[in-house]
């Protein structure tokens, strides 16, 4: 009988070794499989109270090597409760800031010019130069602000700083590590004054509001009256729902794409960022495109869905006997929250499925001079190939029948998407593979 029970024991023991070892290498593979996604666990958090939280992902270039082209570029997301206020600090890093939740006003100061104010909404972007000092208060009695950043870093490529002069122990002030007697005389005060106004802050980056603190704030900013963007730096924001920016000819029933370029505008331009937003109808998907030029960060605002990606293996495999190329599909649902990371020139699907539409913030790094590549739709690139070109390309298939493939679609950029029946049945299919 002892026998017995040691070898249960032991064969359950060398079971779950087995299997601890075979979710860790899967987890591993799958994760070195697909560096083009990020999720909550590649968020670092920076600050958290129960007033609000600020988020910084991870080093795009840390991640994997084929993100190096991302090196000099990061994510941080702030989200802030109703009512409350984020205290001033400045970055060595030049901004772009996205409203993807709520509103909020904004205030930014820097030397020789007044202090600018702008009211800022749900779809709002607005570059701040690096230096610029910021604050931001959430006026909202009800919503919550959810700001999205892309920052470049100018000291040190991929890393960037948050300096507060304000505030006491929580934030810190950088203030703190000067000598008093120099504190002195630069504010030609005596620093028993000074160590009063620097101690008594320790709430935080994020702070709550009184209704008394939030209309105080903004009957200066209605006496303030008419607001220019600084002669030096950002313009101030624009609104990309803004009719303007919608995409007429890349919008149909199966979704909607508002786009300002990279060359459109000279915030953009300077940051060399173009920015889309797709609205996705649930049921729906966009056409298999490529950037020629820009690597696309997309946040996912609201929906459900999955893309697909062609990775070249020749990253990391070697090529074939012939010296040809590979590919690997590179696939991953969507939810909100999760952002993925497109490279310039390859080509990818994205589809919508679920109780309501995808929403996708597109960021586009290296966005001068970018087009997008369609490669099926009323007006994609293979159809542009004459008779003789397309009959060698694949392998002497008549030209009609290979216009019969590519020329069928009469939509153009989002079409309709396969039924989420059979899209689930195929996720079941590669999920039970992939335990294999």
């Amino acid at each position: 009988m002892a026998i017995t029970i040691r070898s249960i024991f032991l064969f359950f023991f060398v079971f779950l070794v087995l299997s601890t070892y075979n979710l860790v290498v899967h987890g591993q593979d799958r994760e070195e499989r697909n560096p083009y996604v990020f999720e909550d666990q590649h968020f670092q958090t920076k600050f958290e109270s129960e007033y609000g939280r600020i988020r910084l992902l991870q080093n795009f270039a840390e991640r994997s090597k084929l993100l190096a082209g991302l090196n000099n570029h990061r994510v941080s997301i702030l989200e802030a409760n109703p009512s409350t206020f984020i205290a001033p600090y400045h970055l060595d890093a030049d901004a772009l800031f996205f409203v993807a939740e709520g509103k909020a006003t904004i205030n930014l100061v820097r030397q020789q010019d007044k202090r600018e104010t702008f009211g800022l909404r749900r779809g709002d972007i607005i570059r701040i130069p690096s230096g610029t000092t910021v604050y931001l208060i959430n006026k909202d009695r009800k919503e919550k602000l959810v700001v999205i950043k892309l920052l470049q870093p100018v000291s040190t490529p991929g890393h960037f700083e948050a300096f507060s002069g304000f505030g006491g122990k929580n934030p810190e002030s950088f203030f703190n590590v000067f000598s008093p007697e120099l504190l002195e005389s630069a504010f030609n005060v005596k620093r028993e004054k000074i160590q009063r106004v620097f101690e008594k802050q320790s709430q935080g980056v994020i702070v709550k509001a009184s209704e008394q603190q939030i209309e105080a704030i903004s009957k200066e900013e209605e006496a303030a009256g008419i607001r220019r963007p600084f002669r030096r730096g950002s313009e101030g924001p624009l609104n990309l729902f803004e009719k303007r920016y919608a995409s007429e000819s890349k919008s149909n029933q199966y979704g909607q794409l508002f786009e300002v370029a990279a060359d459109d505008n000279k915030d953009l331009r300077e940051l060399n960022v173009g920015v889309s937003f797709a609205n996705i109808t649930k049921g729906s998907m966009t056409a298999p495109l490529f950037n020629s030029k820009a690597t696309k960060i997309v946040f996912v605002i609201r929906g459900e869905g999955y893309f697909e990606l062609a990775s070249p293996q020749s990253h990391d495999h070697q090529k074939q006997q012939d010296g040809s190329t590979s590919y690997e599909k590179v696939s991953a649902k969507l939810r909100k929250g999760v952002i993925y990371v497109v490279p310039a020139g390859h080509p990818v699907i994205t589809v919508s499925h679920g109780s309501q539409n995808l929403e996708l913030l597109c960021l586009d790094v290296n966005g001068l001079q970018n087009e997008k590549n369609t490669l099926a739709g009323r007006r994609n690139i293979i159809r542009q190939l004459e008779k003789t070109a397309l009959e060698l390309s694949f392998g002497g298939v008549q030209e009609k029948e290979v216009r019969e493939v590519f020329e069928s679609q009469s939509e153009e950029f989002f079409f309709k998407g396969p039924s989420e029946q059979s899209h689930h049945k195929k996720r079941q299919q590669q999920e039970d593979q992939d335990q294999i």
